[in-house]
């Protein structure tokens, strides 16, 4: 695990979701290769929504809270494929780059703590929270907020210390050189997020990782021809299934709703 340093977290001086909905750091995502990455989580989380998975009594998914989502990673394609989409965020300024949606009701924004978010028990049949937990003190607090307003299910990323990134505290100063604008994060274990998940009356339904090789690797080469060729081969041989990072795992209620 990484220890959280207070002088460079952002989650000490604004909630993190303020910089994650900045176009700075649209700009870690800009190019073939950052829409390249970008797909692959959007396939993952579409899946996991579409997919029944063990538990059908759960129904079909319609509604989906996007927590701290005012990046737009995952709320524009969520809005494209028919989901009703709203994304709270910290502060008004996390809806700016949703404001084209929004403006045109396709989207709904609201600003609110995180903590504490504004909505009743399973008031909406998913809930999705990526780029956050992990630059976030307070992570389980926050999730148990995903659980309460769930009805279904929640999914999540989180990097793993199960991966290439148990170096990454080592190679920290090396990755903010490459990127300029990393920050420092959390390492999780799978079965500490799957414990928190199930203290909240939510079991593990799917869990996948998106890239066996860093993501500041792909970044550096710059060729999304040789990152997805590099990819294809660690899926193959197995790498990425047991060792992928970030994971995507998706939760679901244990009881009917």
């Amino acid at each position: 695990m990484i220890d959280l340093d207070r002088t460079q977290n952002k989650w000490f001086s604004e909630p993190a979701d303020i910089e994650t909905a900045s176009d700075d750091y649209a700009r870690r995502f800009a190019g073939q290769v950052g829409e390249w990455m970008l797909n692959i989580q959007t396939d993952i989380v579409l899946r996991f929504l579409r997919q029944g998975g063990a538990f059908h009594t759960q129904g079909v998914i319609s509604t989906v809270l996007d927590v701290g989502g005012g990046h737009g990673q995952l709320a524009v394609p969520l809005c494209r494929e028919g989901f009703t989409v709203t994304v709270v965020g910290s502060a008004d300024a996390c809806g700016r780059r949703l404001s084209g949606l929004i403006n045109a009701g396709i989207c709904r924004f609201q600003a609110a703590d995180l903590l504490h978010l504004p909505y009743p028990a399973k008031s909406f049949d998913a809930v999705v929270c990526f780029r956050l937990l992990t630059h976030c003190e307070r992570w389980p607090a926050i999730l148990a907020e995903l659980c309460r307003v769930a009805r279904a299910a929640v999914i999540i990323d989180y990097p793993t210390s199960q991966s290439l990134n148990i170096a990454a505290g080592k190679l920290f100063r090396a990755k903010k050189r490459l990127e300029g604008n990393t920050r420092t994060f959390r390492l999780f274990r799978h079965d500490e997020i799957e414990k928190e998940f199930a203290a909240h009356g939510f079991l593990a339904a799917a869990r996948e990782g998106q890239f066996f090789l860093p993501m500041v690797l792909h970044r550096s080469l710059k060729c999304r021809r040789l990152s997805a060729w590099l990819e294809d081969k660690c899926k193959y041989y197995g790498l990425t299934r047991r060792w992928g990072s970030p994971v995507i795992l998706k939760a679901m209620r244990a009881d009917n709703p």
